[in-house]
């Protein structure tokens, strides 16, 4: 499984936290994975170098930073752009993010994950892994409710649910390098844009192991944490900022 399948991700992490994570599991990725692209904000780079330069003598790692004035598209983008035109055209790309395959591999869904992965890798990608109910059913309310806006509105105008928020897919690398010229927005819009470019031939699975990340990574308790953020106005202001650019990307595409 692991010749075929790199695992693609950006991180923002000036504190490390992540990539203590990251180098808790590295082990573990490296028997599902044959190399990990990963590019560091520029934030990141600064208050965490010893780490990345660490990271940086072992081959399974190909790193690379992000220039200071790079939204989060930018990086996104730039990143994706880096593995696809240096994996082999078959090779399956996982986009993904450190801390939910952390959670997925340092908790009871392990198993199932490293079967999903094996799956893509003897299947026909691309493949977009999207929050079962259960896996919903974990995160704070106010999450759910503005991310599964765009859902909802998506397939009120394409007759195709997706979860434009996503959080992994995985897609041949020349199907990547196809379509991230023609992206154009700047943030977190690149997700969709992304799946608007695979939609005709993009594949769904809802995976239990979407399940909500932040207790495992922060060490709180999933009720407490998950109460105090449906309390937040400023998450719930934090997660419309993405979705509504989003809707209206999608809006202005389906005209």
């Amino acid at each position: 499984m692991a010749h075929d399948s790199i695992i693609v991700s950006p991180l923002h992490d000036p504190a490390g936290v992540m990539l203590a994570y990251l180098h808790a599991i590295t082990p573990t990725l490296k028997t599902i994975f044959s190399r990990m692209f990963v590019d560091f904000s520029d934030a990141t780079a600064r208050g965490q170098a010893e780490h990345i330069h660490r990271l940086n003598q072992d081959s399974f790692f190909a790193t690379s930073i992000s220039p200071a004035n790079y939204a989060v598209g930018d990086q996104f983008v730039a990143l994706y752009k880096i593995a696809a035109a240096n994996c082999a055209p078959h090779h399956i790309l996982h986009l993904c993010f450190p801390d939910r395959v952390a959670f997925a591999l340092q908790t009871h869904h392990r198993d199932q994950f490293r079967a999903d992965m094996r799956a893509v890798a003897n299947g026909n990608a691309p493949v977009l892994f999207q929050r079962s109910e259960s896996a919903w059913r974990t995160h704070p309310h106010n999450y759910r409710a503005c991310e599964q806006l765009a859902t909802q509105v998506g397939a009120l105008l394409l007759g195709k649910t997706f979860d434009w928020t996503w959080c992994h897919l995985a897609a041949p690398a020349y199907r990547l390098a196809e379509i991230l010229p023609r992206v154009t927005t700047h943030d977190f819009t690149v997700l969709a844009e992304i799946v608007f470019a695979l939609k005709d031939d993009l594949q769904t699975q809802d995976v239990d192991w979407l399940a909500w990340e932040d207790p495992h990574i922060f060490a709180r308790a999933a009720d407490e944490l998950k109460i105090e953020r449906e309390a937040s106005v400023q998450e719930t202001r934090k997660r419309l900022a993405y979705v509504l650019p989003m809707i209206q990307y999608l809006y202005a595409m389906t005209k």
